[in-house]
């Protein structure tokens, strides 16, 4: 039976960085919000990311003096996205940003740190930033969230240490040189005894940090502002007046079937489709069935919001040259039978690892991008074979910095050993048969990478030229931050797979982010925002952040031209 439920000015369907980001700002502007999210925790995707968002010319930046040329940003992705540059919204992006970050930053519970020396990914195009482009959320005490802190989407366990989150800018260098490092070893054991009264006081970490940090401060802002957050509850269907406006939408929660009437607009924010196995094989050529995809997004992302805005008329954008923000991912065993998808998205710039295929053969500069990584890859393997390749190293490697869901030195690692999911062997041909790779290509390919690595060169792929390579290499290593020899006995070798953090295909939007239907007007009502909406960045990877960036930044917009025309409800 239907029962009418509840009234609002915007209902938000999802719960990331998105949705909380155009809840936020909607509820400023006076609106009355619910947020319903179909799982029993919220913060998306978003809560298990890094945090960061790309935001050229932020106010951070700019109060560091860092005050770059407005068209520097608009140049870098002319140059990027070629045909697919969409002028309107990246405008729009580029204007609004910096207007969204200072609201944010100014009048909510969501502050920010500045990423001032983070470059962008492709260094030799015209127009690149060397740093002050990004920002990511600060630390936030879950304490804070009060009772919705039991409801907060945890660390992806693989991502974390025993559930604690490790910030990439204040506690990643720490981690690494524990042990080797008087003041590093001090914080990360500060850390740790942090962590551990955390968890026997409730259960999980307190200190919050990335994108469970970001997640949690836009929930605290909501609920500074009423807005009113609803879990375990599906959209069945969007409702329509006769007109042919989106006026709400029908739901599915743990009482039955109700209805959530919202008079100035939906906003659709449910995460993209990298679980859809449907929309994979349609839009994935790598993955002819759909199940040769392995993304590191929540596996409930299933593309619900696109399918959503097709039944209100709206249409998806499938011509981009990438339809996933895709990064390579390995195979993680659980205690519990279920298979985890661990992202490397860090340790492939580290100086003593490459990166090879069956053949043996090296095939891209391993600290180049996640995204370039799994689109050289694609290109590397020939049609009909696997997409695979394996991640090489030696044991010096592996104790310093670990490899994907090995940690480094002193945490044991014959687990992986034991389960299959860390291959070894004492020489390149014995770890070429533990893995199933051709034993003279492998000891050629890593001859030829020795003789130059000891001079701290790469003649092939060129490790360590560009600023993004260097900033994630080991600055201790010289003279170049991501080379050196695979030479230390034994060898080791972690599968990797292609895997995506996201969807750049979603459904069509204009610059205020309304959904467009075939003959590219407005749906009226309705908007998408996040990896619901067609990214920007039209299937390419410019920069870290250029998912968040966007999804916030389109978010503050659709709350701005929402509230531009309705007036609040009494």
């Amino acid at each position: 039976m239907k029962t009418h439920t509840a009234d609002c000015d915007v209902l938000v369907i999802g719960s990331g960085a998105a949705g909380l980001a155009t809840a936020v700002r909607a509820a400023w502007h006076g609106l009355r919000v619910i947020v319903i999210e179909k799982e029993a925790v919220f913060g998306g995707a978003t809560a298990w990311s890094g945090g960061w968002l790309w935001i050229p010319r932020n106010p951070l930046a700019r109060e560091a003096g860092i005050d770059e040329d407005p068209q520097a940003p608009k140049t870098y992705l002319r140059n990027e996205l070629g045909e697919h540059y969409d002028e309107s919204r990246v405008d729009a992006f580029l204007d609004a940003g910096p207007a969204m970050v200072e609201f944010f930053h100014r009048n909510t519970a969501l502050q920010f740190l500045p990423g001032n020396t983070v470059p962008d990914f492709h260094g030799n195009i015209d127009g690149a930033g060397t740093g002050g482009r990004s920002v990511t959320a600060a630390p936030f005490n879950g304490r804070e969230l009060g009772p919705m802190i039991d409801q907060l989407r945890p660390p992806l366990k693989e991502m974390s240490f025993w559930g604690m989150g490790i910030a990439s800018g204040q506690d990643l260098g720490h981690f690494l040189k524990f042990l080797r490092s008087v003041p590093s070893t001090w914080h990360v054991c500060k850390r740790m005894t942090r962590h551990l009264l955390d968890l026997a006081l409730h259960r999980r970490g307190m200190l919050l940090v990335n994108g469970n940090a970001l997640v949690a401060r836009l929930a605290r802002s909501a609920l500074d502002l009423s807005v009113e957050i609803r879990l375990s509850t599906t959209v069945e269907t969007l409702v329509k007046d006769k007109d042919g406006r989106v006026t709400g939408a029908m739901v599915a929660t743990t009482e039955g079937l109700q209805e959530i009437h919202a008079r100035a607009g939906v906003v659709l924010a449910c995460g993209g489709f990298p679980h859809d196995k449907k929309r994979i094989k349609q839009l994935f050529p790598h993955a002819p069935t759909g199940a040769e995809h392995y993304s590191a997004a929540p596996k409930t992302n299933t593309g619900d919001g696109i399918r959503l805005g097709e039944t209100a008329g709206g249409q998806l954008e499938d011509g981009y040259p990438a339809a996933g923000a895709w990064a390579p991912v390995s195979l993680v065993q659980r205690e519990s039978g279920e298979t985890a998808h661990f992202p490397h998205l860090m340790e492939r710039a580290k100086p003593g690892l490459i990166a090879v295929t069956r053949s043996g053969k090296r095939f891209v500069n391993e600290a180049d991008s996640y995204h370039d990584f799994v689109q050289a890859l694609l290109d590397a393997c020939p049609t009909g074979e696997p997409v695979e390749a394996w991640l090489v190293c030696d044991h010096r490697f592996l104790r310093r910095y670990g490899l994907g869901n090995i940690k480094p030195f002193p945490l044991p690692f014959g687990s992986h050993l034991r389960d299959g999911y860390l291959k070894r062997g004492n020489s390149p041909a014995a770890l070429a048969l533990a893995c199933g790779l051709d034993t003279a290509g492998l000891q050629t390919t890593l001859d030829n990478y020795n003789r130059h690595a000891r001079n701290g060169q790469d003649p092939e792929f060129g490790r360590g030229d560009t600023a993004y390579n260097r900033i994630q290499g080991d600055a201790d290593q010289q003279p170049n931050p991501c080379v050196a020899p695979i030479d230390q006995a034994a060898l080791y070798a972690v599968q990797v797979r292609p895997g995506s953090l996201g969807t750049f295909a979603g459904l069509k939007t204009d610059a205020v982010a309304r959904v467009l239907n075939g003959d590219g007007d407005p749906v009226s009502g309705l908007y998408a925002v996040g990896t619901d909406m067609a990214s920007i960045m039209a299937g390419h990877y410019p920069a870290g952040g250029i998912n968040l960036g966007p999804a916030m930044t389109f978010g503050f917009i659709a709350a701005n031209h929402i509230a531009s025309h309705q007036k609040p409800s009494s």
